[in-house]
């Protein structure tokens, strides 16, 4: 009796000096699994071999939409750490979310460290769509680099408390490059006139970008912050006219928007579909690489 006593009192020590009993990876590493792939790349540019970082979602694939399976949410359970975009990006996960809460997974909200975009008025269009209201928060904080040092730094300072892991050294020089990160885009976009920086987009997905870079949101194919919406002919009318009266030239794409559509629209506005890899990596490349790249094809796409 005595021996099951201790054992017990062994286990509650070690559940309570970690918050859970979690699993190592293959490696003998403390896993962090990320819901997806672009924010996956900055949480290992900062913690590096400290830990075995997870994406979830698989690269390009639209996460409004995904659902994790039950691998997926064994994976969620046996986590040290979950970091999640928040602001409802991950619709399809909010259940899996939840459950390994329950479960005692420590979790990290992105958007909460951030201070959140609302929708202006004025912006997309009037759907009645209650994610494109004004007011609405959106949560496609990725495309700011400024955003994300925010939340470089809020993670930083959370593996230090649950996991006594100073990452000062490494934060600090992430910090930097994102900082002339932020500075190479400003330059890019410079060399674009004013009356060119004008966006319509698949849903309304690049609003941080538009606020730190100067540009106007025309509206939205999908006029809603999530995918998952639908477009009346109304809608698509409205939005042709404001592509007419804004002389915009491009009509930017991304993973749930309709290619019929878009392609429809571009055609009847006489201006060019272009698509954004929002939700994916470049090859053998990571946050920066994914930032630049999003920001030439808007540029390439929008200069004269």
């Amino acid at each position: 009796m005595k021996s099951r006593i201790a054992g017990a009192l062994v286990l509650a020590v070690a559940v309570l000096s970690f918050g859970s009993c979690v699993p190592a990876a293959k490696d003998g590493k403390k896993r962090i699994v990320v819901t997806h792939s672009v924010l996956a790349s900055v949480v290992r540019d900062l913690v590096g071999d400290a830990f075995a970082v997870v994406a979830l979602i698989p690269d390009g694939m639209d996460p409004h939409e995904w659902e994790p399976s039950a691998r997926d949410m064994e994976t969620m359970d046996g986590a040290a750490l979950i970091v999640e975009n928040g602001l409802a990006l991950e619709e399809g996960m909010k259940g899996a979310l939840s459950q390994a809460r329950k479960s005692g997974v420590r979790t990290f909200t992105a958007s909460d460290h951030v201070v959140a975009r609302r929708v202006g008025k004025g912006e997309g269009l009037p759907s009645g769509d209650a994610d494109q209201a004004a007011g609405a928060r959106d949560p496609h904080l990725w495309t700011d680099p400024v955003a994300m040092k925010a939340v470089v730094d809020a993670l930083a300072a959370e593996i230090h408390a649950d996991f006594g892991l100073d990452l000062s050294v490494r934060r600090d020089s992430l910090d930097s490059r994102l900082s002339a990160l932020d500075a190479e885009v400003s330059g890019l976009v410079a060399k674009l006139p004013l009356e060119r920086r004008v966006l319509v987009t698949g849903h309304e997905s690049l609003g941080y970008f538009a606020a730190r870079y100067g540009f106007k949101l025309v509206g939205a194919v999908l006029p809603s912050l999530s995918s998952q919406a639908e477009t009346s002919a109304a809608e698509l009318a409205a939005l042709k006219a404001l592509i007419l009266s804004n002389r915009v030239s491009a009509i930017f794409t991304e993973v749930g928007t309709s290619p019929k559509v878009a392609l429809s629209l571009a055609g009847d506005a006489k201006v060019k579909a272009v698509p954004l890899a929002m939700h994916s990596l470049p090859q053998g490349g990571g946050y920066e690489d994914y930032l630049r790249r999003l920001a030439t094809t808007i540029t390439g796409a929008l200069e004269p």
